[in-house]
């Protein structure tokens, strides 16, 4: 159980941010709109791990409440909710030391999730779904793609079972009637969308080189790895069925599946 305080002079954010933790039983939460004095009469008498806090409020700055609620409680963690371009370097050391990132409005779901994760010290992990139709989720929830190429291209290196995919290669299987300068475009696309879907779930599980992608395998759990390393069985004759290239690895499936008979 995490315990945190959100502090939003607009009712509406403070709405938006319930809406996105409601179903999280993992949390214990405390709103507060207006009035820092009841806010740090709070801090001083509650345990809490966390602080929400808006930048620009009527009442006051959310950094100088950050450093009032660290007087408090100089364990706690701060995020800051703001539309302005803040970065750490532009708030006091006192507080950057404390702060674990942005929410910058208006904000996805993943990027509050991901915060929560650092408060708990919790591992997130991209959980790949290759048996039967491809699909990837992040804290229990789907992740959405920009487009259907860059989805499919991720699926294509997880099918390299953690080993590197180049370029040539990807485009072989992915864009095989394009000639070659064509193809390279709608391969940077692809990358480049891959790159911002990654972004926004905010969860660096890929290594992009020059005309290769690696995976980070210590934040990627996948069931076709799992299966091949014979920690699941949950192969069924069905792989990454939407994708032309994935016929080519049913016969090594297959292999497998007989074998464990």
């Amino acid at each position: 159980m995490i315990k945190i305080i959100v502090v939003d002079d607009e009712i509406d954010a403070l709405k938006c941010f319930l809406e996105e933790i409601i179903g999280e039983e993992r949390i214990e939460y405390h709103f507060f709109q207006r009035d820092f004095a009841g806010i740090l009469s709070y801090a001083s008498h509650n345990d809490f791990d966390a602080a929400f806090l808006d930048i620009n409020m009527p009442e006051g700055s959310g950094i100088d409440l950050a450093s009032a609620l660290l007087k408090a409680k100089p364990q706690a963690k701060i995020a800051f909710v703001t539309g302005l371009d803040l970065r750490p370097e532009d708030l006091p050391e006192s507080v950057r030391s404390h702060v674990i990132g942005f929410l910058y409005k208006p904000y996805a779901a993943s990027s509050l999730l991901s915060l929560l994760s650092k408060i708990e010290g919790r591992k997130r992990l991209l959980h790949a779904k290759m048996f039967g139709s491809f699909d990837c989720f992040v804290d229990g929830r789907l992740v959405s793609f920009s487009s259907s190429k860059s989805k499919e291209l991720l699926a294509l290196l997880l099918a390299y079972e953690g080993k590197s995919l180049a370029m040539n290669d990807a485009i072989s299987r992915l864009w095989p009637d394009h000639d070659s300068e064509r193809a390279k475009i709608l391969y940077r696309d692809a990358v480049w969308r891959l790159r911002k879907t990654l972004l926004q779930i905010d969860l660096p599980c890929l290594e992009f080189g020059r005309a290769v992608i690696r995976p980070l395998p210590e934040f990627i759990d996948c069931d076709f790895w799992n299966y091949v390393r014979d920690e699941e069985d949950s192969y069924r004759g069905e792989f990454c069925h939407s994708y032309e290239w994935s016929i080519d690895f049913l016969p090594f499936l297959d292999r497998i599946a007989m074998k464990r008979k």
